[in-house]
């Protein structure tokens, strides 16, 4: 029997268009032969839908169109949809008013409807704000076709082997998947579903999943699978959502491991697919396996590009507008855009102070002719002035300070917000993560935009990038969808120029300011914030990794102060499992400070 993984890439909200990308992959599993195709979680409404679960009309119209889809579909062919399904005991007996599901379409009818059992709330899920969980191990039976059943050769004076007439297969939704005691350890949930569809006896597990992507999360995610596989004996089937939805990446790579934990199939990553197995002799035969990035630096550039490709298109923006310093964060920020969207849709701005290096706004142009995108220049010189002539009186007797720098950054804010407002271009803001963290930018400045697109990647991790971006231009394009496969990036020696790469950083808000000024090294810097955000170590512990207790507890200050910036940032897309985004639930008035206690005994 063949089975068709679905790999799509649905916008939330849009029912219609995603209804037709469910159709057109099951035409196409069916023009194939397969009989069962497998679609991710909630792949009708797309995840994660949030508070539009609350609209009584949206969930009614979710129903009506999964109605429709069940009449559309071949007839030939079984479907599994994510849906969500009204909770009929909510109002009697309490409980959630919603399910996340799973429906299984067959012959024009919905004929069975599967529940999520396990409902995460941590980091970036709030699934309990909405769903009730399932109480029952969920599986189904599929009669198999005369042609789907695999005879056994056998003498002619034998009677021929009779094969089972069914497949017995077992359905979980993502989370149902994250909680083998043996493999993590420990258990989240007091029940796990894949152990409990085991003792069902199923022949095969599926699940279907909107997993988002951080960085090195498929390499677990096989690690999980292939564990699940080889303790139960069962082969293992799961289909994820690829694509961006607001701050999350979706990465796809769609996988099966057999019975003896082989894995056999691999769709693509970053990338909506159709892949088809066969399941014959009771195990999953060898199927097609797609190459995955091949170092962490080629997956975030992957799904950067993807990230900042979905936001703008989902949000109806074909063009966006950067602000070009000559810095390497932008740098960054402009070739992802111009992979994303092609080098005529974005539009670098150089704003020029008498404070920027001649060598900044020869970098910025540098970079730009390398991208071959377009540029314009607009020199802030005489609108600083004016801002000094206005507050003359009012600062007067005062220094020269953070205020007056800070003017710079919001001229040059309020200069591309007008562009933004003006020709409809989305703005993209170029601060990266270690920035973020400590505060070190400016509200209403180069805060400002519709999608910061770095936000989540470490300064350490954007000189990276853009060295392997130098070093791999071919590859850097190989992930994307073949219909933009287009080279977008003008193939020179350097696309980064090599100054950018290695000149200090600075904001050039003051005379000879570089960002060692204020922060520590950003190798320095990096390590103790990945120790505090990612790790939780207390001061104290992070000390004892070898950190000056004094520099620690200044980093720890410099962080709980920013919040009141973070939450006024625009959206972020998360590469790590530790982003200031919808999982980073930090309280802004906040009077507690950690600190190490080999620094206080110093002061």
């Amino acid at each position: 029997m063949k089975i068709a993984i679905a790999q799509l890439n649905p916008t939330i909200g849009d029912l219609a268009g995603n209804a037709q990308k469910i159709l057109a992959a099951a035409q196409q599993a069916a023009d194939q032969g397969a009989r069962l195709l497998l679609t991710p979680e909630l792949s009708l409404c797309g995840y994660p839908p949030r508070d539009l679960l609350m609209h009584p009309g949206f969930v009614a119209s979710m129903a009506k169109t999964l109605e429709q889809i069940a009449h559309d579909l071949p007839r030939s062919l079984i479907a599994l949809v994510g849906t969500v399904e009204l909770n009929p005991n909510s109002l009697l007996h309490g409980g959630k008013p919603l399910f996340n599901s799973m429906a299984l379409l067959e012959d024009g009818k919905i004929r069975h409807v599967f529940h999520k059992r396990l409902l995460p709330t941590y980091d970036v899920f709030d699934e309990d704000r909405y769903f009730e969980p399932g109480q029952q191990a969920n599986h189904f039976v599929l009669a198999l076709q005369k042609a789907e059943v695999s005879q056994t050769a056998s003498p002619p004076f034998l009677a021929p082997l009779s094969p089972p007439p069914s497949l017995h297969i077992g359905v979980t939704i993502c989370e149902d998947l994250w909680n083998d005691e043996e493999f993590w350890g420990k258990r989240s949930y007091t029940v796990n579903p894949i152990a409990d569809l085991a003792q069902q006896g199923v022949d095969l597990t599926i699940n279907l999943s909107a997993s988002p992507y951080t960085v090195g999360k498929q390499r677990l995610r096989e690690a999980m699978l292939k564990h699940s596989a080889t303790r139960f004996a069962q082969p293992v089937i799961y289909a994820n959502q690829v694509g961006g939805n607001d701050d999350l990446i979706f990465d796809g790579c769609s996988v099966a491991f057999n019975r003896q934990g082989e894995l056999v199939c691999r769709a693509r990553a970053f990338e909506t697919d159709l892949v088809l197995l066969e399941f014959q002799d009771g195990d999953l035969q060898p199927s097609v396996v797609n190459a995955v990035p091949d170092s962490d630096d080629a997956e975030i550039w992957a799904a950067l590009v993807l990230g900042v490709r979905d936001y703008a298109q989902k949000c109806g923006f074909s063009q966006v507008v950067i602000g070009l310093s000559g810095g390497i964060d932008s740098a960054l920020v402009a070739a992802i855009a111009v992979e994303a969207l092609g080098r005529e849709n974005v539009l670098g701005v150089l704003m020029p102070s008498t404070y920027s290096s001649a060598h900044s706004v020869k970098d910025a142009l540098a970079l730009a002719e390398n991208l071959g995108m377009r540029t314009e220049t607009l020199p802030i010189g005489n609108l600083m002035q004016s801002y000094d002539q206005t507050f003359i009186d009012l600062f007067a007797g005062t220094e020269f300070g953070l205020a007056e720098e800070n003017i710079q950054s919001r001229i040059r804010g309020n200069l591309l917000m007008a562009i933004s407002n003006k020709f409809g271009h989305l703005l993209l803001s170029t601060g990266n993560k270690s920035e973020m963290a400590v505060g070190y930018c400016t509200l209403y400045g180069d805060m400002n935009g519709g999608l910061a697109a770095i936000a989540d990647v470490p300064k350490t991790r954007v000189y990276s990038l853009c060295r392997w971006l130098n070093s791999h231009q071919l590859s850097a394009i190989s992930y994307q969808p073949s219909a933009l496969k287009t080279q977008n990036l003008k193939l020179k020696t350097e696309l980064i120029p090599n100054n950018i790469l290695t000149k200090p950083p600075s904001a050039e808000l003051k005379p000879g300011q570089v960002d060692q000024d204020s922060l520590p090294d950003y190798d320095t810097l990096d390590a103790i914030l990945s120790r505090l955000i990612h790790s939780h170590q207390t001061p104290d512990e992070i000390v004892a990794g070898g950190y000056d207790p004094q520099i620690v507890n200044m980093i720890v200050k410099l962080v709980t102060r920013a919040e009141f910036k973070r939450r006024q940032a625009p959206p972020g897309l998360k590469v790590t499992d530790r982003a200031f985004g919808t999982g980073w639930r930090m309280p802004i008035a906040n009077r507690w400070l950690p600190s190490a206690a080999s620094a206080m005994e110093k002061e």
